[in-house]
Order: structure tokens, then sequence, then C-alpha cells
């Protein structure tokens, strides 16, 4: 195998924190989440050759790089939507720091081979620092090369000249607003309805699931809203790692007396204590209780949990029933499937007692004001859409929809995914109807009925050779898909692959197209020429300032410019003028024109205020459906059958286990960028570990530490170190995106959306 390269320019990498400092500081498996270590990592990132660079942008006025939980734009750096103060988390500090690297050496390319690039982790990868000129790999060529801008052009303007079911689009949250609207305006005009993105395989549960219920596929909850909550209902979700500015909230909801159940089947200690650093005198130091009842559920088994919450409402008394009377439909049915269902099938399907559920039960229907949020850990299921539908069954059946402080509230990774939504980055089927009439007005005809490929659907058209190019305006589409050799077989499929970005990632190296695989470098966020906007979890639209790049005789682009070149360079005129839109002044007053609820972006560059999106939060009972009522959906029990031995190939007399896996990100991570490759939270040293029970493991002959392979139906890993943790017997947990490499997809039909927190493995001894 080729060694990895030893001369990466390691003067643009910073060291990696090592496993016996970790232990060594007394900070391996701490007691709570946040704390003093939060504020050490500021202070050492202030005191840094870096810390001018990082405070001039932290204090810039654009939105948060990191979560869709983040500050900034027009109230400033460290403000949130409503006016507070001091909001920012070390989630941000990782992501700029990232984004403020040096550059990759101007000849980094010329001396490393494509089998040495190919040897880097995700880590690796973007220590390698920022991109700061375009690079093309030939095929047959070992290397990447440095392109002109002009070949770039003319290379992508013959690639798109392809009929149009044979180009397509893949998109992530970091850009804007601006080039997510002409990315699909640009691919709508060329007739193609080939617009994959990051959320197909996340969120895109919530929004199938959402839109169907109530006519809109985001958050009902703003945060002022969340703000008057009594309780909270947190389902598959690691917030303190991963959106840690909503643990502010969930701190002063207990602070005022609320209650807070969280659900998931591993017991993360953050959501049971957090120490905030906002709140100096009353939690940073002691740390503040998070659950008030915490239920371990079996991986995939949320739709059996909630209906048996539904179950025990019913038995109690505890529905609204005036309530699902005038402002929804089909709850009777709803609530004949619950009384229908026996508790043996629920207990047994989720692995909760009776007297948990009932307490849950108790907890919710004599709340005033209940908000139930949830993140991936619901969504990336078989049964994705049905455990939407049955959580909002459950706000419905409590009255917990429609009024202040209560209601649903997806938790959005990226900071402007939920935006390339609202701006039609979505296939054909996900299309709003109204969207789609603006559309075709500026077309002037119809927009192709051709459904177009989400995601999965995208790779496996890529691995049948449907598929001759491809624009990727960031993410990372070979890393973040399951069945990583099946990834890479697809993209190398494609004649022309092309990736705008800030920095490399694994993508760039292992993602490699048949002909030509060009990188264009872009600005980010807080370096764009002109003004952008994006737009949070919450449905609050930010506008973020121009700035500058601290990369001195760089070669880049903004993600605007080229996408607006490029269109003008294959639709001349037609049906805008497209080099016009360098202006992002123009591309708003466009999208104030298409797209309902964003009337506000007309004027947002002289009034400079910021909007919450009309039409999706819900204080009154009157939803966006057609009838102005909630539509609830009858939810069948997930039939979850354990992993056996028997599914696998493994070698003969060897001590095994069979175990569900589910996938995750470590504590410093963000989609799949690794800031560090330990996870302190978890005590899991490095990136080749897994956790699971301790009895699992003893029960197979295993002992803690022990090294393993771990294999799935696509592949396998060796050499994985077992950590003790409180995960749920018969589970266990690995990172992603590493481990994507050993399981096929298991999709969700209705969304697309692959069931990444329910594997089967066997675990086998060396």
């Amino acid at each position: 195998m080729t060694s990895k390269p030893q001369n990466m320019d390691t003067a643009n990498q910073q060291p990696n924190e090592s496993f016996t400092s970790i232990e060594n500081s007394g900070d391996h498996n701490p007691q709570m989440g946040g704390g003093l270590s939060v504020i050490q990592y500021w202070a050492e990132h202030t005191l840094s050759p870096e810390g001018p660079k990082l405070w001039q942008t932290l204090m810039h006025k654009s939105a948060c790089l990191s979560c869709a939980w983040g500050t900034g734009g027009q109230k400033g750096g460290f403000t949130n939507e409503v006016g507070e103060k001091v909001q920012r988390c070390m989630k941000s500090v990782e992501a700029i720091s990232a984004e403020i690297q040096p550059p990759v050496a101007t000849h980094f390319f010329d001396q490393h081979s494509i089998a040495e690039l190919q040897q880097l982790s995700s880590l690796e990868a973007d220590r390698l620092g920022r991109l700061s000129f375009p690079v093309i790999l030939r095929s047959g060529n070992s290397h990447y090369r440095r392109i002109d801008w002009e070949e770039i052009y003319q290379i992508a303007e013959t690639a798109f000249r392809q009929p149009p079911e044979r180009v397509a689009s893949y998109s992530s949250g970091r850009s804007s607003n601006e080039a997510a609207f002409l990315l699909q305006l640009m691919m709508r005009t060329l007739d193609s309805n080939n617009l994959a993105d990051c959320s197909d395989l996340c969120h895109s549960p919530s929004t199938v699931g959402l839109k169907q219920m109530f006519g809109s596929g985001t958050s009902m909850v703003s945060l002022e809203n969340l703000k008057h909550a009594d309780c909270v209902v947190l389902i598959g979700s690691n917030a303190p790692a991963n959106h840690p500015r909503l643990m502010n909230e969930l701190i002063k909801l207990r602070d005022r007396g609320g209650k807070i159940i969280v659900v998931n089947p591993v017991v993360e200690v953050g959501l049971v204590k957090f120490a905030s650093p906002a709140f100096p005198l009353t939690s940073l130091l002691t740390g503040s209780e998070i659950a008030s009842l915490y239920l371990q559920v079996k991986p995939g088994s949320d739709v059996a949990l909630f209906v048996g919450i539904q179950k025990a409402l019913i038995e109690q008394g505890l529905i609204q029933t005036d309530y699902l009377q005038t402002h929804t439909e089909g709850w009777q049915d709803v609530v004949d499937h619950a009384q229908a269902t026996d508790w043996n099938t629920i207990l047994s399907t989720c692995g909760v007692s009776q007297t948990e559920i009932e307490v849950a039960a108790q907890m919710i229907g004599k709340s005033q004001a209940v908000v139930f949020a949830w993140a991936m850990g619901v969504t990336q299921q078989e049964n994705g859409v049905d455990n939407i539908y049955s959580i909002a069954n459950t706000a419905l059946l409590t009255g917990n929809a429609g009024k202040p402080g209560a209601g649903t509230m997806p938790i959005r990774g990226h900071s402007n995914v939920q935006g390339f939504g609202s701006m039609g980055v979505v296939i054909t089927d996900r299309l709003k109807k109204d969207i789609q009439a603006s559309l075709e007005k500026l077309l002037g005809r119809s927009l192709s009925r051709v459904p177009g490929y989400d995601t999965r659907r995208l790779i496996d058209a890529a691995d049948a050779g449907k598929i001759d190019t491809l624009i990727c305006l960031g993410g990372n589409l070979y890393g973040a898909n399951p069945d990583l050799t099946q990834a890479k077989r697809a993209l190398g499929n494609i004649d022309t692959v092309i990736y705008l970005a800030t920095k490399p990632n694994i993508g760039h190296f292992n993602g490699l197209a048949k002909q030509n695989t060009i990188i264009i470098p872009v600005f980010n966020r807080f370096e764009n020429p002109h003004k952008t906007t994006t737009e949070s979890g919450n449905n609050f639209v930010r506008l973020n300032d121009e700035g500058h790049t601290h990369l001195t005789q760089a070669d880049l682009i903004s993600e605007v410019e080229f996408l607006s070149e490029l269109s003008h360079r294959l639709h001349g005129d037609y049906p805008v003028d497209w080099r016009q839109l360098q202006d992002t002044r123009y591309i708003r007053k466009l999208i104030a024109q298409t797209i309902p609820g964003f009337e506000a972006m007309a004027i947002i560059d002289d009034t400079l205020e910021e909007f919450t999106i009309g039409g999706r939060i819900f204080n009154q009972p009157k939803f966006s459906t057609s009838s102005g009522q909630a539509k609830m959906f009858v939810t069948p029990l997930p039939e979850l059958t354990s992993p056996s031995v028997e599914q696998f190939n493994i070698p003969a007399n060897v001590s095994h286990l069979a175990l569900t896996l589910i996938t995750g990100r470590s504590y410093s991570q963000h989609n799949t960028v690794v800031y560090k490759p330990d996870d302190r939270y978890r005590g899991m040293p490095h990136r080749n570990c897994i956790l699971m029970h301790a009895e699992d493991a003893k029960s197979a002959g295993f002992a803690e530490h022990q090294r393993v392979t771990v294999q799935g139906d696509a592949g396998q890993l060796d050499n994985v170190e077992i950590i003790f943790g409180s995960v749920r017997p018969g589970s266990a947990l690995m990172f992603y995106p590493e481990v994507n490499v050993i399981f096929k997809a298991r999709i969700d039909e209705r969304s697309g959306t692959p069931a990444y927190k329910r594997v089967p493995v066997v675990v086998y001894a060396n």
C-alpha cells in the first residue's frame, strides 16, 4: 500500500491533541459537558498566532459557519436573532480556525500524487490548508495540475451541454442563499431536476413528514417561542457536541422550572449535565442539570416509544379532544391505533419500561407548552418519515402545535442547509407548487416533470453510467455516503466532476471523475466580496457583510461569480441577465419575487433588517395545509430484528458478537470535517474505536482496549479498539465518515435518507 505523504507542508498543520495529554489533564471521560475546557480552548486560540484574525472574524457581521443554531449577521458576531450577546460556541472557533489556515503550498499538488493523497484521513486533508488556486486531474494523470479560468469554463460549458437527465448537482449548507438560487435556476434552465443536496442524507424525513402534516417542512418554533416552553422532548440529538448554543436554552428552561425528556440510545454526558460559559456564575463551574428523564431506547424504535406515550396519554386522560376535533384530520385513527397496540409489543420494540413511558406522558400532558425537537438519530432510519409522524402526532394529541412555546422543531445541522431547500434546491416532487409557478413564469415555459435524483439516487444513477457531468457546491459527496466503495466507483463513472470548495477533503482525492476532476477554490462566507444571506434552522434570515481573505496572491472566486458566468455561457441572457446577477442585490430581488415568505429580501440591502420567514412559525393552530388543519398519520411499529452472526461470513472458531451499530460524529467534528481525532466526552482516544456496553463485550470474551475487526455488509475495519461506554446493550457506536466504508445503504423510500443509525455488524477477534 502507498504510504502517506511524509512532507505535506507540516508547518500549516496544527498539532493533534494526543489521548495521553487528555488523560493527564484529568479531562478524560468528564462528568459533564462544556466547562472550563471550553474556556481553555478559547484562551489557547486567542493567544496563538491566529488569535487576532480569529477575533476579527468572530466580530464580523456574518452568520456562524457551523450549525444552524449559529449567531451573527447584522446584529453582530456574538449576537443571536433576539439580540442576546455572548452566543458564540467552541464549534464556531473550530470552524473559523480551519478557514483561516495558511494556503496549501504552491507546489503541493506537483509533489504529491493522488495515490498518496488517498491515504489521508478527513482530519489530515482538512489540515492541508486553504485552497488558493484551481487545479485539474485529467484522465491518465497521477497529479492534480494548476489550470487557468478560461479552460475551466470551456470544460464546464462542454460538460453541461449534455442531455439534461445526464447532468447533476450536489450541494451543502456551507454556501449562501444567493448561490443556491443561482444553482437551481441554472440547472432548471438546462431542464434538469437532478438537484441532490446534503439534506437528502440527514433531515429529508423531517421536510417530507412535516410538509405533509402541517404544510411547512421546517421548524414551527422560533427562538423567542422556545423561551416560553416549559418542557422540551429532545430526541436523537447530541446537542452538547453538535449544537452547543441550544444548551443555553435548555439550561434556562430548567432554571425556570421546566422539564427536559431526552430520548437517545447513548447516554451522552452533556445531556445529563452541561456547564455553559454563557452563565459563569451559575453553570460554568458546577454544571447545570439537563435531563429530567432519560429514555435509552433501542436504535430505530422511536415510533414504538411515541405510540407508547400516546397510549399512556390516552389512558391518563391527557389528550386534548376539543383541539383534535377542531384543528386536525385523521386523529381518531391515530388514537385507535395507539389504543389497539398492546403494551408488550410496545415495550419489547423500544426497550423502555412502561413506568418510564407513563412518566414521560405525564410530563408532556401536564406541561403548558411542549417543544418536540429532534436530530439525525430520528431521521437516519429506514422509517424516518414515520418517526416524524409519530412525534408530531404526540404534539397534536396534547395540543402542542400552533401556540407560543410549543411545536415541532427539527434541529438542522449545517448553518444554511435549510436555506438551500427554501431556494428550491430540491428534486421536482418536493418543490413547492408556488415556487414552481414562479419559476415557470420566469422561464416562460413549464418545468421538466422528470422527478430528478436525490443524493442516493444520484449515486446509484452514476454507478449505472447514467451521469456525465456533476457540479458540487461544497460538501463531501464521497465521504458522506454509505458504501464508500460504491461511491468511489460511481463518481469514477462520471466524465466531469467540478468541486467548489474552500479546503481539501477526502472526496477531492477519492471521488474522481473518469475524464476531468476540477477543484475550484472559493471565498468562504466572511470573505465574499459581496453581501449574502443565510437561513437558520428556526427560519431566521441573516445578512452577511462583505469581507476580505487573509490569503495573499490567492486566485479565488466567489460561488456567485462562477455560477453566474457559467450560466451566461450556457444560456446567454435567458431567462435573466446572468452577469448582472454577479451583483447579489439583483439575486435577492429575484428571490423576493420567486420564493414565498422572502418578500423582505427585496429591500434588505436598504433596510439591513433581518427577518423571520413568513408562514412558518405557527402561533395559532391554523396550518399551511389546504384545509388549515394538521393532518395526522397512523404509524406502524417497526419490526426490528437483531443482527445475527449468520448474516456475515466470518472466520470460524473466533470470538464474535453481532450488534446494531450507530454511526455518529465525534465531539470535535462538523459533518465530515474532523478537527480532532478523539472524543473526550465518550472516552474514545482516536477515530478507529467502537463504543460498546461492557456486558456485551464480556459476553463475547472481549476486554476493553482489545483490538477487533468490525464487519458490515459492504466491508470491514480492522484493528478497531473496544471502548466501554454508556450505549444501550446490543448497540454500539463508531465514527462517521470512516465507518461508512463497511455498510450499504438501507433507504427510507419516502425521503431517500439512509439508515446510518441502525447498521447490522459483527465484531470478532483479530
